[in-house]
């Protein structure tokens, strides 16, 4: 039991003053710090402040641990050299009950089970089943730097790729486990929602020119350590660091590894620190950013990365995704962006012919620009094969699949999508777009209202809803959404009183022209309310603009419901014909 009052303070002993320091120390996360205060962890608390004003000494957790538990190793300046792993806690207790466990082996079933794991004496999943499936959350930043926090960020990024690579594993992609990151939500409640046996959760901390990871494997439904290691390595050996973990994490749940797994882990190589960091900053803008200005900082960096390492596959990857999202965000005209994004995910892939982010960043360019869609599905088949727990090739394939009217096939696609990547917005949104394309608005709309739900604040669902609304003949519901939309999306008062006062005076029909007149969509945007309208030849006309603009809607041109009354239109087949999606006029 924790002590609830300050006792005497000796001032030559070390204290640690925070969460955090202790957490430092024990080389381990603050949730697990918090809960082995549970367990007797001895944590002291100032009288008369917050519960979370708390202090330690250093004396007092070494000689907890010496009872049951591994120690600390003396003599070490608790914020270079913290201890070994904490969640090796019952190593001592382990050696003094085994020759009794063994004596009654029957009795005692329990027991070697909980610990036979540590010492690979059963099979994982003896105790729960067989594991499947696992979540990587957030690594926590030990550096005490916020600026640093991009770093673990991009760590956990990149061991949740590694992982995802493993085919016998289902494994949680980064947005899920993003939602996650700083907060308190008990293990076996992340387990239900993301659907998962397992979890890592650990550290990153940089020690001058040298970088820590600690990492503990854990039964997600019981919240039991399974496992837990410490790995320290200089800057430019952080690659290898992070195979190692990955091969560490697949040995102890016993996945089986083909020989291409077992090689793509075993090979590594050492990497300039600058690059990779500027690598692990253009990643977060990309992830963190979804601006137009975060486009711009994620090129910046991943252009530096490019420069310092131009023999890094990963790096120019980073950069194709840079410039396609600078694309989809309008932070670069298409034209611009994308035939760059091209050059940077062919040179990744001469590099790394395996690397499976650089066949989904061509999959995605090939479709979206190239309109070479035969060449797009095998780069998304590809991608997927390297790395099945790749969330984003499965979006990407879902959406050629989509644009090509295949629906039954992108709906299986975008399902497994999320299935890896449970309380992701875009992919939930993604459902509800596909869903609508295929023409199942009840189920568009109940996909759409989920999505919402997990980033109320995202103008970009809300577009989708209207569209839904309108199809279904909900006139009122659609131009409630669209205002929705044209809230979120930044449109000023003025503009939002006009549209509210066009549809009170002149219904929706005066709504649309209005909604035309004062907000300037992406032409194919623009397209959708005009052909509404039932405008024909404007309609065409702001369709032509997005074909020579290479606008990023157009994978729907031959799906899309809001197009369905300029479709018998002859020029309507020769826009079709224009991005091969028509073999004839």
């Amino acid at each position: 039991m924790a002590n609830e009052t300050a006792s005497a303070e000796p001032s030559s002993e070390v204290r640690f003053n925070s969460w955090k320091e202790i957490a430092a120390y024990l080389k381990c996360s603050e949730r697990t710090v918090r809960r082995w205060e549970e367990e007797g962890l001895p944590v002291h608390r100032h009288p008369h402040k917050a519960r979370a004003a708390i202090y330690a000494y250093k004396a007092e957790i070494d000689a907890w641990w010496g009872d049951g538990h591994e120690p600390p190793k003396q003599n070490q300046d608790p914020q270079e050299h913290p201890p070994a792993v904490a969640a090796r806690w019952w190593t001592r207790l382990s050696r003094a009950m085994l020759g009794a466990a063994l004596a009654f082996a029957l009795a005692s079933v329990v027991f070697l089970v909980g610990f036979g794991r540590r010492f690979h004496w059963f099979q994982p999943g003896a105790l729960n089943g067989q594991i499947h499936s696992i979540a990587v959350l957030p690594l926590e930043n030990l550096s005490g730097d916020p600026q640093q926090e991009y770093v673990a960020d991009g760590m956990t990024d990149e061991l949740i790729t590694e992982l995802a690579q493993l085919k016998e594993l289902r494994v949680i992609s980064r947005a899920s486990v993003m939602r996650f990151k700083g907060a308190k939500t008990p293990l076996p409640q992340i387990a239900r929602e993301l659907q998962v046996d397992t979890i890592v959760e650990g550290s990153v901390a940089h020690l001058g020119t040298r970088v820590r990871v600690s990492a503990q494997l854990l039964d997600a439904t019981t919240d039991r350590h399974l496992w837990a290691e410490t790995y320290e390595r200089d800057l430019s050996d952080v690659l290898s660091l992070q195979r190692d973990l990955a091969k560490a994490i697949a040995g102890e749940i016993r996945i089986k590894l083909s020989p291409n797994e077992s090689a793509r882990l075993e090979g590594s190589r050492a990497i300039n620190p600058l690059a990779h960091a500027a690598f692990l900053r253009g990643r977060y803008f990309t992830h963190n950013q979804r601006s137009p200005e975060g486009a711009r900082k994620s090129i910046q960096s991943s252009l530096e990365a490019v420069r310092i390492a131009p023999d890094w596959a990963p790096a120019y990857s980073g950069l194709a995704d840079s410039y396609i999202q600078a694309a989809f965000l309008a932070a670069l005209p298409p034209n611009e962006a994308m035939p760059r994004a091209k050059v940077a995910a062919r040179r990744a892939l001469e590099l790394d012919p395996d690397l499976s982010e650089a066949h989904v960043a061509l999959g995605w360019i090939l479709s979206n620009f190239d309109y070479e869609y035969s060449a797009s599905e095998s780069e998304f088949k590809r991608a997927i094969e390297l790395s099945p727990s790749s969330s984003y090739a499965h979006q990407g394939y879902a959406d050629l699949l989509n644009g090509l009217g295949r629906h039954d096939e992108a709906i299986s696609e975008i399902k497994v999508a999320r299935q890896l990547d449970p309380v992701s917005f875009f992919i939930s949104r993604d459902v509800g777009r596909i869903l609508y394309d295929a023409r199942r608005y009840d189920e568009a709309l109940e996909a759409l209202r989920q999505a919402a739900d997990l980033s109320p604040a995202s103008g970009v669902v809300y577009n989708w809803m209207s569209w839904v609304y309108d199809k279904k003949g909900m006139a009122a519901q659609s131009v409630e959404m669209d205002l929705k939309n044209a809230v979120n999306r930044g449109a000023s008062q003025e503009v939002l009183q006009q549209l509210r006062e066009a549809y009170r005076v002149s219904g929706e029909r005066g709504y649309l022209k209005k909604h035309a007149q004062l907000i300037k969509d992406d032409p194919y945007e623009q397209a959708l309310y005009t052909a509404r309208l039932g405008e024909t030849e404007k309609a065409l006309q702001l369709l032509r603009q997005a074909c020579e603009e290479h606008s990023g809607w157009l994978d729907m041109l031959k799906v899309d419901p809001e197009l369905d009354n300029l479709r018998p239109d002859r020029r309507f087949g020769e826009l079709l014909y224009r991005i091969n999606l028509s073999p004839s006029i």
